[in-house]
């Protein structure tokens, strides 16, 4: 499962990145505007450091702004995915931009069938928001696995890009029902190494290094 980190900060990109853990990126306006930049600019530098897809998101709710909007962004760099909303419009912008042969990522997907439309308008990711059906009640890894299933059936290569991650829980279960790529805050990566045992043992261990009084160095 590949790992895309969901922020617009540059230096948590560039620490997760040097250690290999980011493939893509996925921003939005409400995480450029906590940066503080140009909406352009920062997603220029984001790219410059990350091989792997960048996303960024239009700003329009129109289909034919939605396209020039996603036409200005692909401009950036190579690695742009356009991110559009799964709407009508949405998915009419899709349908264009994946056309001419740029990366789109529809996203605020919450059903199978939005999921089934948008591969069939050509997306290249598709982006379910676990943790918003969690907040209802609904459990958002069902939702991924209806997916997986839909695109198998049908040979789609949309890839699935489980969002709104926010627990080390959802990322085991996201590489565990098949999700494609997952995307999460910083904060959320980092705690994967964690585990009570892990500092347990540690602290046992450099307990018995301290009383041989030995060093490497």
């Amino acid at each position: 499962m590949k790992f895309f980190v969901d922020t617009a900060e540059i230096a948590d990109i560039k620490e997760l990145n040097d250690l290999g853990m980011v493939d893509g990126v996925t921003t939005n306006p409400s995480l450029i505007k906590k940066s503080g930049r140009d909406i352009l600019e920062v997603t220029k530098e984001i790219c410059s450091i990350v091989s792997g897809p960048v996303s960024a998101e239009v700003t329009a709710t129109d289909a034919d702004q939605m396209i020039a909007e996603g036409r200005k962004l692909a401009e950036i760099a190579e690695n742009i995915t356009v991110k559009v909303p799964l709407t009508w419009d949405g998915l009419q912008a899709c349908k264009v931009l994946s056309s001419e042969g740029k990366m789109v990522n529809v996203t605020l997907c919450f059903s199978a069938n939005q999921a089934l439309i948008a591969a069939k308008a050509g997306a290249t990711f598709i982006s379910p928001f676990i943790g918003r059906l969690d907040d209802i009640n609904i459990d958002g890894m069902d939702l991924i696995a209806d997916i997986r299933q839909i695109y198998d059936n049908y040979g789609f290569e949309t890839e699935i890009l489980a969002a709104s991650v926010r627990t080390v829980n959802h990322v085991t279960q996201c590489a565990l029902v098949g999700a494609d790529v997952m995307t999460a805050p910083p904060a959320v990566i980092k705690s994967l190494a964690n585990h009570p045992l892990t500092d347990k043992g540690l602290a046992a261990f450099l307990a018995d290094i301290e009383k041989t009084g030995q060093k490497i160095l």
